[in-house]
């Protein structure tokens, strides 16, 4: 149980896909322009990574792996299908921002408008298709590790969104520099809230 608290912080603070490696900044900074499209967003990408994390990781390890179809015959026992991971992997992805976009798009009209065309383009959000390929990197040992680490990585992701989407909000109201209105000043809050993100690595885990 340890174990998986500590993957879960890892992949939320210190290992955010935002602020530690700068995955999914296009939606991240389209999508954050109110605090209720945040919520929709970090809530949708939550989802899909939980979902898509571990089922690519049963992917990886009963079928792409060298050796994974062992299971079905030992004359399979050489077969390495790993050069399948990123179709596999987006082609899993693609199907549950599918999932997703209809439930939306049935629940929540407005939120589905709102939303547009950033949430088909889920399916092509380097930070989705990043945590399954962080998840084969560092090899967990059971679909739990990987289950874990996929809602620790969305969790991150909603944290950043719904984070940054608030701040703006509120320095509508203040005197920030024409030069910097915009993009200008999403940039450098989103450097100081890396920054503040850093500290974070500092838990000892």
């Amino acid at each position: 149980m340890e174990e998986l608290i500590n993957i879960f912080i890892k992949a939320v603070f210190i290992e955010n896909m935002v602020f530690a490696y700068f995955l999914g900044m296009c939606s991240y900074l389209a999508i954050s322009k109110t605090v209720e499209t945040s919520v929709g967003m970090g809530g949708a990408v939550i989802f899909v990574l939980a979902m898509t994390v571990p089922i690519n990781y049963l992917l990886e390890n009963y079928v792409l792996q060298e050796g994974a179809l062992i299971w079905l015959d030992e004359s399979f026992k050489d077969v390495d299908l790993s050069f399948l991971s990123f179709i596999m992997f987006i082609a899993v992805i693609a199907s549950m921002v599918q999932l997703v976009e209809m439930i939306i798009e049935k629940v929540s009209p407005a939120l589905y408008g709102s939303l547009g065309l950033f949430l088909p383009l889920i399916a092509v959000n380097c930070a989705i298709l990043g945590s399954s390929l962080f998840m084969q990197e560092r090899a967990y040992t059971n679909i739990t590790e990987a289950t874990v680490f996929g809602l620790g990585s969305g969790f991150g992701f909603f944290l950043a969104i719904v984070g940054l989407a608030a701040i703006r909000e509120k320095i509508r109201y203040s005197h920030v520099p024409p030069a910097l209105r915009g993009l200008g000043i999403t940039y450098i809050i989103t450097g100081l809230m890396g920054i503040a993100f850093m500290s974070f690595m500092g838990i000892k885990l």
